[in-house]
């Protein structure tokens, strides 16, 4: 076992999916030192040629690690609770563990307190930016205790854009910031699909790229939306034919509906376009041709109409 002689800079890392990769990829870069795992060898196999110290099991990435030690975990909230379950018996009082998938915030609650009775430090983390955020800087929403937050600072000023991170409260905090601002984002995306639906419908035959590119230029609904809705039209043509028309939504936007509810607090926007991506799974349209292509171009997602048998 060793003892940590430099600040935080190394760090074991689960969870190699899009958003996992670019962000070992970032932190490689800025010249940490990182151990990754992932039931996925080859994503593994990736990184692990880029620089990172691949790890085949759990317990091995948790050795290559300095006390006190610090593990990233990013996978689906589904799995937060059974990667922690079997890191737990590898792991120590005064070693912290960030989630910084999408968690729903009461279950990060749960687990700060759960760990706090073993000694052991949480941090939720809420990531916006999609994998391109990953890679060259997110926008970061924390949870936790302050001065476990403040001793991990540099590394979460090193995966932002400049100033795009901060401690949003007590444990739980950073996933509900985040939630809500997965809530807003349905609204926004709602609203421009549904405004460039009725351009389309238009009798003036008008250039749906064209005006996604005018609006960017300084219009009051300028957005990175926006611009990612004209990527879209580059790449698939204005009518979007290879788009799926139904929209998948991961939970997000449920969980702020469910919590606005609980409040007492109306949210029709957000709960507007909750339904319709619900609904849009037995009526396709434009409207849900646009969502998908936005959710393709910031989240990768998968959108791709599938063929008819």
């Amino acid at each position: 076992m060793r003892k940590k002689t430099t600040t935080n800079r190394e760090l074991g890392y689960i969870g190699l999916g899009k958003m996992g990769l670019n962000m070992v990829e970032r932190l490689l870069e800025k010249g940490y030192s990182v151990t990754v795992y992932d039931k996925n060898v080859k994503s593994v196999q990736r990184i692990a040629r880029q620089g990172a110290r691949p790890a085949s099991t759990l317990q091995q990435l948790v050795s290559t690690l300095e006390v006190p030690r610090l593990i990233w975990i990013m996978v689906s909230y589904q799995a937060v609770d059974s990667v922690i379950q079997e890191l737990l018996p590898s792991l120590m009082p005064g070693d912290t563990i960030i989630d910084g998938g999408n968690s729903p915030y009461k279950e990060s609650m749960r687990r700060a307190e759960d760990l706090e009775t073993r000694g052991i430090h949480f941090l939720d983390a809420g990531v916006s930016g999609g994998p391109s955020g990953a890679r060259t800087g997110a926008c970061i929403m924390v949870g936790g205790e302050r001065k476990v937050f403040e001793s991990h600072k540099n590394l979460f000023r090193d995966l932002s854009v400049r100033k795009g991170f901060g401690h949003m409260g007590k444990s739980g905090a950073g996933h509900f910031v985040k939630m809500v601002h997965n809530g807003i984002e349905y609204g926004m995306m709602q609203a421009i699909a549904e405004g460039f639906s009725v351009l389309k419908a238009s009798p003036f035959h008008l250039d749906l790229t064209e005006i996604s590119d005018l609006y960017n230029r300084k219009s009051v609904i300028e957005s990175r939306l926006v611009g990612w809705l004209q990527q879209a039209f580059e790449k698939y043509g204005e009518d979007l034919h290879d788009i799926s028309g139904s929209v998948s939504h991961t939970g997000e936007g449920a969980w702020t509906v469910e919590v606005a509810k609980e409040s007492g607090i109306p949210v029709p926007i957000i709960e507007g376009a909750l339904n319709f991506r619900i609904q849009s799974g037995t009526t396709p349209g434009y409207t849900g041709k646009i969502l998908s292509a936005l959710r393709n171009q910031f989240g990768g997602h998968e959108v791709m109409r599938k063929a008819k048998k």
